[in-house]
């Protein structure tokens, strides 16, 4: 079995000592890049800048013998990892992702129209748990700013011309927005960081497609209630904030409020 690095991406010392824990049970080495001090020898300080900063520094992290990557974020718990693994055995697979799971909030039900997408057609990745091949990821990097760079990464794959799997399998549990009118602000960042995305690399002419349809198509979202609305205005918040000129690539965290 190749051998597994973790790459865990912590804003702040919340979760992190569960989330060592958690790695030191099932085995691999890790390191977690934290945006406060904390004395660990697995756990290096670097200055919150956004994700993609992060991964970029990371880099340097990852021992000469490591074949796969999985990246992680800090406020996860982890299922069946030997799922989404072994999908490595097949050579032509660079990346693999797992899914959310979310057991409160606005979001589960967004995920049942979300994952019947993403088994059929790679429109975005899972930022939760990201599994991929060490070589690929250097070929990736470094990460442009970026608020998707899940997604970013997954598109990159692709258009490099390796083979990506969903495997629904595996899950991350964690706790995403509490409102539905939170999630306009989450579906606003999201969605900003996936047009970002598509500046930055060239995925499949269906995926381009899809996004170009998306927010013609969102109205059709308002059929599910008051959280399709915000989702909705999200989305066409998000494209506007591309349209206009947006290059960041850092997150706030007042949507988990």
């Amino acid at each position: 079995m190749s051998r597994v690095f973790f790459l865990v991406l912590a804003r702040d010392r919340n979760y992190v000592l569960d989330k060592i824990k958690e790695l030191e049970a099932l085995g691999f080495p890790f390191r977690i890049i934290c945006g406060q001090h904390l004395d660990h020898p697995n756990v290096i300080y670097q200055a919150p800048n956004g994700k993609f900063a992060a991964i970029n520094f990371g880099l340097s992290l990852i021992p000469d013998d490591a074949e796969i990557v999985a990246m992680n974020d800090v406020d996860t718990r982890i299922h069946r990892f030997d799922l989404v693994l072994q999908e490595f055995r097949d050579p032509k697979v660079g990346l693999s992702f797992g899914t959310e799971l979310i057991r409160t909030g606005p979001q589960r039900l967004f995920f049942r129209i979300m994952n019947p997408i993403r088994r059929r057609l790679p429109i975005a990745g899972s930022g939760e748990l990201l599994l991929i091949r060490r070589n690929v990821l250097e070929k990736v990097c470094p990460l442009k700013p970026c608020k998707a760079e899940d997604t970013y990464i997954l598109f990159k794959v692709l258009q490099l011309g390796y083979k990506i799997v969903f495997c629904e399998g595996c899950y991350a549990e964690t706790e995403r927005t509490k409102t539905a009118a939170k999630e306009e602000l989450y579906k606003r960042k999201t969605v900003t960081g996936i047009y970002q995305a598509m500046s930055y690399a060239k995925p499949p002419y269906l995926v381009r497609l899809f996004y170009v349809i998306l927010p013609l198509a969102s109205p059709i979202l308002l059929v599910m209630g008051k959280s399709g609305y915000y989702w909705m205005r999200g989305i066409l918040r998000g494209l506007n904030d591309f349209l206009r000129g947006d290059q960041s690539g850092s997150w706030s965290t007042a949507y988990m409020d």
